[in-house]
């Protein structure tokens, strides 16, 4: 059989084209009385049922769930979801075994997930997948895994760690972000995506009022020092220099109501 040719980091995963096993007996629907289910993901499971007309439709979530608990989607973990949702293993497996989020494999418990596609290829993405490869090299707690495409190129080269978007990275951040995980610490905390207000390092930050403990990373002004916060709302001074901020989105005048007719 010809090998399929894909790129070197491409995004399928193991066995996506395994060749189907006509001898096997066709899997049904499982027994609830023999296939126990935890209450927690059965409630959470059924709760996912009740915003479709469509069951299948609450596959994902509800493999995600499945995921959850048992930390990847194994037999058992699809079993019981496919138990709560009244439809075949084989049909959660099909799906399972599409995205790649999904595992069908054991996986560490921290889960490094590195874009490749092109904005981040540009950026040195290759460079920085091997790199966190290699270092996670032999250890059992720590999946590194390239990713097709994370859509947050504003930051590229970046990366999913534990579902935390990091970036933009460097070579020299892998050692850090390997102790961050090592010690229980949030991973590149300075480097958050959810930390910042806009993807432009010379952006104002300030602008918005942040909430307790989500203290937002002053970004440095041109000369390399924290530009002042800006005030907002009704306590703005007049004279404000307002230059560093976007203009107002300029809307056409609304059409009269009742046009006189031409002529």
């Amino acid at each position: 059989m010809r090998e399929v040719a894909r790129f070197g980091n491409g995004s399928r995963v193991p066995g996506w084209d395994d060749a189907v096993d006509l001898e096997k007996e066709p899997v049904e629907v499982p027994d609830p009385a023999t296939t126990p289910v935890p209450d927690d993901l059965r409630a959470e499971i059924e709760s996912h049922l009740a915003k479709y007309p469509d069951r299948r439709s609450a596959a994902l979530p509800a493999l995600a769930a499945a995921q959850r608990v048992h930390g990847w989607c194994s037999p058992e973990a699809i079993a019981q979801a496919a138990t709560v949702m009244r439809l075949t293993p084989a049909y959660l497996s099909a799906i399972a075994t599409f995205y790649d989020m999904f595992h069908t494999e054991p996986v560490g418990l921290h889960r490094v997930y590195v874009c490749t596609n092109i904005s981040c290829s540009l950026n040195g993405a290759d460079a920085l997948y091997e790199r966190l490869h290699d270092a996670a090299e032999g250890n059992e707690d720590l999946h590194v895994q390239h990713f097709e495409c994370l859509g947050a190129c504003d930051i590229a080269p970046m990366a999913s760690v534990d579902g935390v978007y990091v970036g933009p990275l460097e070579l020299d951040d892998v050692p850090r972000l390997l102790s961050d995980l090592a010690a229980g610490r949030p991973p590149l905390a300075d480097k958050q995506l959810r930390r910042r207000f806009s993807a432009d390092p010379h952006a104002n930050t300030q602008q918005f009022r942040p909430g307790p403990g989500n203290e937002p990373i002053v970004a440095a002004g041109a000369g390399g020092t924290p530009k002042p916060p800006v005030a907002v709302g009704p306590d703005m001074p007049a004279d404000q220099d307002r230059s560093d901020q976007p203009a107002p989105i300029e809307q056409p005048p609304d059409p009269p109501e009742n046009p006189e007719p031409d002529g």
